[in-house]
């Protein structure tokens, strides 16, 4: 009998639209949780989630029966549509089309899980343009400033 080994650690990075400030700091845990739910559904393990009002970090582990951009995908528009009725975030409009996914291995996912659980003593360093540029570089990741932001 044979046995699938595997291992698909991603760090997920993604915005508002227009990388508004609109995610409520009062509402995050219960976005926190409603993610985390839908990640569950896709077959997923999460380890962290956090953010800031302007964007969200996601440290997951991705089934081999769920695709990245099928992930996302559920994270993205589950998530928009309760954010909408639930009225806890009402500047919200949606997620913007585009996200960063790094892969994540098993010796660094403490560290990146770390990071992710420390993001707000980490903005008062470092702006989320300089991060998301920096995370872009380190993953050597080829990108144009044109569509950064």
């Amino acid at each position: 009998m044979s046995s699938t080994y595997r291992q698909i650690c991603y760090h997920l990075v993604f915005c508002p639209k227009h990388r508004s400030p609109v995610i409520n700091p009062r509402a995050e845990h219960e976005l926190f949780n409603y993610i985390g739910r839908v990640i569950i559904n896709q077959k997923g393990v999460l380890y962290a989630i956090n953010g800031m009002t302007d964007h969200l970090h996601i440290l997951t582990d991705l089934h081999p029966s769920v695709s990245l951009s099928h992930l996302v995908k559920e994270i993205k528009v589950s998530s928009s549509l309760w954010m909408k009725r639930s009225g806890l975030f009402p500047l919200f409009s949606g997620w913007q089309d585009g996200y960063a996914a790094f892969t994540v291995s098993e010796r660094a996912k403490e560290i990146v899980r770390c990071y992710i659980v420390n993001q707000k003593s980490h903005h008062h360093k470092e702006s989320y343009e300089a991060e998301y540029r920096r995370l872009l570089f380190e993953h050597n990741i080829q990108f144009n400033e044109k569509f950064l932001f």
